[in-house]
């Protein structure tokens, strides 16, 4: 096989890798929601109860329940309470979080930009939302709770803080809602009891759920949607094919929804042979884990304890909360790759504060790894080079006998002792390695607002040099000079001119093409990735040029 061809299936392969997510992304179908997906929408025939019935003797709240007096529940409250981490909002109508916002992290990159907003409005009734049996989650949101607070402002800063939600349905089941907020964590505690205050034994299954947009802008270069850790291993259901699989069973440890750089997540107290619902309805996937069912005798009560994650997509963050939550954050194919590139990235930002610095070393030093295998490369490059007027030779002399022309070249290569597919092996070793910092680069939330130097203000964008008031094609807003990236696509042009042209014409004119098609799939990619790949391409034009000039 020829090196040209060979190095042509190499460039391709990238292509495809690329440009396929960017111009072919995932398609969501139109939504069903199966009966079965959710609890089935009913009426509320009779308002529940402004009061709660008092749990007697013999069912007394269990000892994860704060034993704390409830007042009033009329007329419905918002409660706002306000960590170091973030601010929530929990209204008494639903007692869900109807608001969370993380004071960590804003929307944009502007330094007045609102604080990042997990629970948007949109998500009337508030979440996490739960059901049990014939008490849907709507019936629930729209019920007034009794509260353990008085006041409407709970700042918790040094020591955790529980509040209790009550409610009893006309059917005499008391729900009882306790969440224990902490200062120094994005976990909020969940702990929920059922009590049957009716003459007759229930056989129910209790439900909560959890919801996220469907994302518009993801192109599939990581990964957005339903996660969860299922039967001992991590299972991912993107957002399009959400419309697509339901349902999810097994032992579930946990599940998560995830955006680019952030998740919400459920984790019970233990893991619990169960089953996960999917539904993807006005553009929002809800994902609802329901338990297997609990008899509860009469006077007697259900109490089930989880453990609810708001917060990044940060590795440290994850593994600091003990619930196993870091095994969502996988970079794909070559996660084993992503995570020590990951590891080094920021160790190097811990003494220089500039992840932009930091990928710059960072490829250097990957460079330096993989210093043999490129010097063989191009060593072959070089010999193939000087070999190309002969090769052309032969090409001519026996262009109508293709049988011959394949044997007088493979003798010239015999001749000169050079291996056709010298110079393009150690590039197919290479790849994984591109790809997970391809990946890595792409999705880590320590890039997300970044900043490098001058317009390079957010590592996790796309570069532009002014903001123009029209649109360019093939260019995504905002609108203006990619710089790095052209800057790339000029180092891609002179590497291509380096190379041995390829034998065939019509190979060699597809060769050319090719740093115009990488630079405008580029155009679109956050800064911190361009970075990336420009400097691996000077690295490497660099070292073509040493070896071209130690072989001339």
């Amino acid at each position: 096989m020829e090196h040209g061809r060979i190095f042509l299936a190499i460039a391709l392969s990238f292509v495809v890798f690329l440009v396929w997510g960017y111009f072919f992304p995932a398609e969501n179908p139109p939504a069903t929601t199966p009966a079965s997906t959710m609890p089935s929408q009913q009426p509320q025939e009779n308002k529940p109860p402004a009061g709660i019935e008092k749990p007697s003797a013999s069912a007394p709240l269990p000892g994860s329940i704060v034993e704390q007096d409830l007042g009033t529940s009329d007329p419905p409250r918002d409660i706002r309470i306000v960590t170091p981490l973030y601010h929530a909002v929990i209204s008494t109508r639903g007692a869900a979080i109807e608001r969370m916002e993380l004071t960590q992290y804003r929307e944009t990159v502007q330094k007045d930009s609102p604080l990042k907003l997990l629970i948007p409005n949109s998500f009337q009734g508030g979440r996490p939302q739960i059901a049990f049996g014939d008490l849907t989650s709507n019936m629930i949101s729209e019920s007034v709770f009794k509260t353990s607070v008085g006041k409407d402002d709970i700042h918790v800063n040094q020591e955790k803080q529980s509040i209790v939600f009550s409610w009893t349905s006309s059917s005499n089941m008391t729900i009882v809602k306790q969440y224990t907020f902490h200062p120094d964590s994005y976990v909020i505690d969940l702990d929920i009891q059922i009590i049957n205050h009716s003459n007759a034994a229930l056989n129910r299954s209790l439900a909560i759920r959890i919801d996220k947009t469907i994302s518009n802008s993801n192109k599939g270069y990581g990964f957005e949607g339903m996660s969860a850790y299922a039967n001992h291993k991590l299972e991912q259901i993107t957002d399009a094919d959400a419309a697509k699989k339901h349902q999810l069973d097994g032992t579930l440890q946990w599940m998560a929804l995830e955006d680019r750089y952030f998740m919400t997540a459920v984790v019970p107290a233990e893991p619990v042979d169960s089953k996960i619902q999917l539904n993807t309805e006005n553009h929002i996937l809800s994902a609802q884990w329901v338990l297997p069912e609990k008899p509860i005798e009469s006077n007697a009560q259900f109490s089930q304890q989880f453990h609810v994650y708001y917060g990044p997509k940060s590795l440290d963050i994850l593994k600091t909360t003990g619930l196993g939550l870091e095994d969502a954050i996988h970079f794909g194919m070559f996660d084993i790759l992503a995570k020590p590139f990951l590891w080094i990235m920021k160790t190097i930002h811990g003494v220089i504060p500039n992840y932009g610095v930091a990928i710059i070393i960072l490829t250097i030093l990957v460079k330096l790894i993989l210093w043999p295998l490129g010097t063989k490369s191009y060593q072959s490059m070089a010999h193939m080079k000087k070999m190309q007027p002969l090769l052309n030779e032969i090409r001519v002399k026996y262009k109508d006998d293709k049988k011959r022309m394949n044997e007088e070249t493979m003798a010239l290569y015999k001749t000169y002792k050079v291996n056709p597919m010298g110079g393009c092996l150690p590039m197919v070793v290479q790849i994984p390695v591109f790809f997970a910092l391809y990946r890595m680069l792409y999705e880590v939330i320590e890039l997300r607002h970044a900043p490098f130097f001058g317009w390079i203000n957010d590592l996790s964008a796309p570069d532009r040099l002014f903001h123009f008031p029209f649109s360019i094609p093939f260019m995504e807003p905002p609108y203006g000079i990619p710089v790095l990236t052209i800057i790339m696509g000029v180092t891609m042009f002179l590497q291509q001119k380096m190379s041995p042209p390829a034998g065939d014409p019509s190979q060699a004119k597809i060769m050319m093409a090719m740093p115009i098609v990488f630079t405008v799939i580029f155009i679109n990619f956050p800064s911190g990735l361009v970075l990336y790949w420009l400097v691996n391409n000077i690295i490497s034009i660099a070292q073509q040029y040493m070896i071209q000039k130690k072989l001339a």
